[in-house]
């Protein structure tokens, strides 16, 4: 390896401090999390490591032209993965008084709906291989990079930001299971939804 574990570390630190801030991922684990729990948010998270893993990858390769190639399916891809949250929000504010349990049309897709989302929104924000970009460089030579340093640098960038999105899932699930009253189900029902909906009107200006 040509990197050092200082540098990796550093590299680290910066992810944490990416991960505190707040975004569409947020968003989106929060109101999968006050929803359903833990179990709806964790399959989110693991589809957001699709983008932590893409995005890194494509940086540290630089294929800058992706941005302009690609640029009429990253909008298209947008626009769908926006139109998903803002239809998921829309059936939780409309079955607001209802327990996520009792309506099959949130709960049939189960986990694989939880891991599409988290593919989406990762994905539906193209500019955050913008990030990498400026990044990536400030802690690594990129021109020297190896095969097992591009790996190190991968697990980091998957690993550190599928912690965070797990304990955070984990924290808003247990919040969530103390919220048991028909008026604290429907508040919470109905936060979901807009979350969702503020997460499908963000994305396409991402």
């Amino acid at each position: 390896m040509t990197i050092g574990l200082s540098d990796l570390a550093l590299y680290a630190g910066a992810l944490v401090i990416l991960f505190f801030t707040p975004g569409p991922v947020w968003m989106a684990l929060t109101a999968r999390a006050l929803s359903g729990g833990f179990n709806a948010a964790w399959p989110l998270a693991l589809g957001v490591v699709v983008g932590d893993a893409l995005w890194p990858l494509l940086a540290i390769l630089g294929v800058t032209w992706i941005v302009s190639v690609f640029d009429g399916f990253m909008t298209a891809l947008r626009v769908v993965a926006s139109g998903i949250f803002l239809l998921m929000g829309y059936l939780l504010i409309r079955h607001a008084d209802r327990s996520v349990a009792s309506d099959s049309r949130l709960t049939r897709p189960g986990m694989w709906a939880g891991f599409a989302a988290g593919v989406a929104v990762i994905l539906g924000n193209p500019k955050a291989i913008l990030f990498y970009m400026g990044v990536l460089p400030g802690f690594f030579d990129l021109t020297r990079v190896t095969v097992p340093d591009i790996a190190a640098i991968m697990v980091i960038s998957i690993v550190v930001p599928l912690i965070g999105n797990l304990c955070f899932s984990l924290f808003i699930g247990r919040v969530r299971a103390i919220l048991t009253s028909p008026l604290a189900l429907r508040r919470t029902n109905i936060t979901a939804g807009v979350l969702l909906i503020i997460v499908g009107l963000v994305i396409p200006f991402t």
